[in-house]
């Protein structure tokens, strides 16, 4: 994509469909003077909308709507933009389209890709790639709070919070350069400046930033819960009582749940992607035998996993057998699984006090009456590791929080060489070099053109 980031392009900004406006944009670093003429009539007033006839190659109207042009550099792509405003009918929308492209070909004016806009924002520094990024959020964020972060971030205030790491890194490297230059000096000049001191409230900042960036990626991606355990446990009737919807049959007979059942809600913002899967048991035919096969594949892809058992038949020989079989696969010889494990009793207004002392954080329930569901919509907030107010969150992506992690390694060993007896200049020099780099992949600085080809095929068309 990004050897083609001359080409003029036009694409439907709007979402396929019918609605009531439609909107047709253009961008290119070309005069649009003549496409102006062709389909408009006229050339527009900068920054006006006109409402008149979108006429097509006979001078006939293709609809009647109002056309807007922004000279370069004054629009999102930083070119020359025309967006044309029409019904949104989408053979209204393809005839338009096809029109400019047909007066537009002298120049090369073609289709655009997916993000290729945004793109162009971004190569044209009208917005850093975190900011484009946060276009992309913006339009799929599936939360209020999700919506606010990322326009937060769109705004650039994410950015500013890495650029104001990056300024600070860049003064270190400067002393440390400095110091390497006049090797006589190097004591007294690192003392004199603080550098020890600068650098341990870097990294400070740089933890204080990533885990707003964690709180941000949850708000972006969620968590995905899946519940599991025996079959009619009521993992089927949590589901529905998490969700307000009877989304999954409920019935007394074993295995009505044959294949997933998935829906998110969200708490306090941050969207909860709830898995109910098949009853774990030895399967009575193929059919259920798929279903949990597919269930242990879920649990093994979830953040989180609700060990679900019936308070009812605590006590019973088989049963009790059953969720141990269930336990001893699913937390495995590796004792960090069970930290995405949480242990739920269910059919707490169906049962008497439990025959054995339960575990210090399971917690206990009713998906029949919703008595405890508050509890557990909290814990599974804490195992995601949530507890930021949303109006201090930034959207952040998967990536962003890896480079500060990559970013907080490199300064922490630029610290332990700071603090070696026989310290090596060079060598901390060269940390601080590639947390200064591992940075500047957040904001587009130090970015490989695989890497924007990846982020911006991402994005919708027209976007």
């Amino acid at each position: 994509m990004l050897s083609r980031h001359e080409d003029p392009i036009a694409a439907i900004a709007t979402a396929p469909g019918r609605g009531a406006v439609g909107i047709v944009r253009v961008s290119a670093r070309q005069d649009l003077g003549p496409l102006m003429a062709a389909v408009c009539g006229r050339v527009l007033q900068p920054r006006h909308a006109t409402y008149l006839p979108l006429r097509d190659a006979d001078g006939q109207p293709i609809d009647h709507g109002l056309a807007l042009y922004f000279p370069a550099p004054h629009s999102y792509t930083g070119e020359h933009v025309l967006e044309l405003q029409a019904h949104g009918g989408p053979v209204v929308l393809q005839l338009l389209l096809a029109r400019c492209l047909a007066v537009g070909e002298g120049i090369g004016l073609r289709l655009a890709e997916p993000g290729e806009f945004t793109q162009r924002a971004f190569l044209n520094d009208k917005l850093d790639l975190a900011q484009a990024e946060a276009v992309s959020d913006l339009i799929d964020a599936s939360t209020e709070a999700a919506a606010r972060s990322a326009s937060r971030s769109l705004s650039g205030a994410f950015s500013h919070e890495i650029d104001t790491l990056r300024d600070r890194i860049v003064h270190l490297r400067m002393l440390v350069e400095a110091t390497l230059d006049f090797p006589e000096e190097e004591i007294d000049f690192l003392e004199k400046a603080d550098a020890r001191g600068q650098l341990e409230r870097l990294i400070s900042a740089v933890d204080e930033v990533l885990d707003r960036a964690k709180q941000g990626a949850l708000l972006r991606e969620g968590i995905r819960v899946v519940l599991a355990g025996q079959p009619n446990v009521g993992k089927s009737s949590l589901l529905n009582a998490l969700a307000g919807a009877e989304l999954a049959i409920v019935t007394p007979i074993p295995g009505t749940t044959r294949d997933k059942v998935q829906q998110t809600i969200q708490i306090e913002g941050v969207p909860l992607h709830v898995i109910d899967t098949a009853g774990l048991r030895e399967a009575t035919d193929e059919v259920e035998r798929i279903g949990i096969s597919r269930s242990w594949s879920e649990i093994e892809q979830a953040d989180a996993v609700i060990f679900l058992h019936d308070l009812t038949r605590l006590g019973q020989p088989d049963y009790d057998a059953g969720d141990a079989e269930i336990a001893q696969r699913l937390l495995g010889a590796d004792p960090r699984q069970q930290a995405r494990v949480l242990h739920v009793y269910n059919k707490a207004d169906a049962a008497a006090p439990a025959p054995a002392p339960l575990a210090a954080d399971a917690l206990q329930l009713s998906a029949a009456t919703g008595a405890g569901l508050g509890g557990l919509r909290q814990a599974l907030l804490q195992r995601a590791g949530w507890h930021a107010s949303p109006e201090g969150v930034f959207i952040a992506r998967t990536r962003h929080v890896q480079a500060l992690r990559r970013t907080r390694e490199h300064l922490l060993l630029a610290q332990a060489q700071g603090q070696s007896a026989d310290a090596a200049l060079d060598l901390l020099a060269e940390e601080l070099r590639l947390a200064h780099n591992a940075l500047g992949e957040i904001t587009g600085a130090f970015s490989a053109d695989d890497l924007l080809g990846e982020i911006f095929s991402r994005f919708c068309i027209g976007k």
